[in-house]
């Protein structure tokens, strides 16, 4: 992928860090935004140590003004953005009748409200530059009904939507907008929500009492198998694709 600039946000932690990690691999130089600065600081000395270019940004998506310095600061310092990855998220699991107005809001100011402030700010300059690539990390949940994932099923079809008529915009100027749908997948974000040790087998088997099917593949994905998906499609590889909503869930949801 070269010397083109990648943005990735929720860079610290699972899908986020597979990805920033993928694309320093590639060659490619990362701004890796999220607001754990913490864990940032720690993904960014690492890959520099291993020579790679990556600058970290410690942002909270959920803030325009925020999201905005970062993004001018990224192309004042690193170089026009050519790739946006929108991999931030939260998940606040419950049940629908009795989820709290702060799970809620915060569930969608960050996973849908802040690919947005992200996607206009990135998009807005390569408009003039008639070019780039953003791929966004949604869920597949966002198309198949989940136990007690309302909240986050809803902000996932959101950003589904969101991204595609992005896409359908900015396609006269060369812009492809894709979406990655991944399922179960072995990062911290899933494996808080577990409870005892059956939990990964119930994953992977399935649960009858939730109307949850298993996974044909017979394995949780690692963020390393949606890392590659969103890579391919912000690749030249898939120059003819936009406004795809790619699955990566082993089968989970049948195809849907």
């Amino acid at each position: 992928m070269g010397t083109r600039v990648a943005l990735v946000t929720g860079a610290a932690g699972g899908i986020g860090d597979a990805v920033v990690r993928a694309l320093a691999r590639e060659g490619t130089p990362v701004a890796a935004v999220d607001a754990r600065a913490d864990l940032l600081d720690l993904l960014v000395k690492d890959l520099v140590a291993d020579g790679h270019q990556v600058r970290g940004y410690a942002v909270d998506v959920r803030s325009t003004s925020e999201v905005d310095r970062a993004v001018e600061r990224v192309e004042q310092t690193l170089g026009p953005i050519h790739y946006l990855v929108n991999a931030a998220g939260v998940l606040r699991a419950g049940p629908a009748a009795s989820f709290t107005d702060d799970d809620w809001d915060l569930t969608f100011a960050v996973n849908t409200t802040g690919v947005f402030h992200v996607s206009r700010a990135v998009s807005a300059r390569m408009i003039p530059r008639r070019a780039g690539a953003i791929v966004t990390v949604a869920s597949n949940s966002a198309r198949t009904p989940r136990w007690h994932m309302a909240a986050y099923a809803a902000s996932k079809a959101a950003a589904t939507a969101f991204t595609k008529n992005l896409g359908l915009e900015l396609a006269q100027y060369g812009i492809r907008c894709n979406v990655v749908a991944p399922g179960s997948t072995d990062t911290p974000m899933l494996t808080s929500l577990w409870n005892g040790d059956d939990a990964r087998r119930a994953s992977i088997e399935g649960s009858p009492d939730t109307f949850r099917v298993g996974i044909p593949l017979r394995r949780l994905a690692n963020p390393d198998d949606v890392a590659d998906a969103v890579l391919f499609l912000l690749s030249d590889r898939a120059r003819h694709i936009t406004l795809h909503d790619l699955t990566v869930d082993g089968g989970a949801a049948l195809g849907t």
